[in-house]
């Protein structure tokens, strides 16, 4: 009888290795719902906790801007806010996403919305996101994963899956996003905020 450790087959392992390292990098043509857009858990750092939903209570978790600033979430109850997560500053996906945010910024505030771009990149890194794409919104410092683990939002080698949460007014989640296109995210945060 042969042994069933030869089902292990190096093309198998090499694949699973090129799953585990995809984060925000993914081609800048590359189709929404790929590897980086899938909140896939895998490896040790992924998240066992079901996803938030709508009609659940926000995490009330103080958020750290890039700035040095810190915001409560329980103190932007009667504004709807949008808490989007990301893998990484300053690549494509990500970039087409914050720059999809930027230009619908006017819709965004006419909407009502704060919006705050999470990931685990520090402050200098989101910084300098924020000024080479002139983006008018903050982006949180989450280096520990507290803020992803809040949400349950799931972590692949450290970086956080992209998910956006819409959070209304009465400080519960209105719209839950756990698989989102950057180019298309603005218009469907637009259409969410105004139902």
């Amino acid at each position: 009888m042969k042994s069933r450790t030869h089902l292990a087959s190096p093309l198998g392992l090499a694949l699973a290795a090129v799953a585990l390292a995809a984060g925000c990098n993914e081609p800048a043509g590359a189709p929404p719902g790929g590897a980086a857009d899938k909140p896939a858990q895998t490896g040790a750092s992924a998240s066992s906790a079901a996803p938030l939903k709508p009609g659940d209570a926000a995490p009330d978790v103080k958020l750290t801007l890039h700035d040095g600033r810190e915001v409560s979430l329980s103190s932007l109850q009667g504004k709807q806010v949008l808490v989007y997560f990301y893998p990484k500053d300053d690549t494509p996906g990500c970039t087409v996403q914050a720059k999809g945010l930027r230009d619908g910024w006017a819709d965004l505030q006419a909407a009502g919305l704060e919006v705050y771009g999470v990931s685990t990149q520090d402050a200098q890194s989101h910084q300098a996101f924020i000024e080479k794409y002139e983006l008018p919104f903050p982006l949180v410092v989450d280096v520990d994963g507290s803020v992803s683990r809040a949400f349950h939002v799931p972590m692949r080698n450290d970086f956080a899956t992209r998910q956006s949460f819409l959070i209304g007014k009465d400080g519960k989640i209105k719209q839950v996003w756990l698989e989102v296109d950057p180019k298309e995210h603005t218009a469907a945060i637009l259409a969410a905020a105004k139902s």
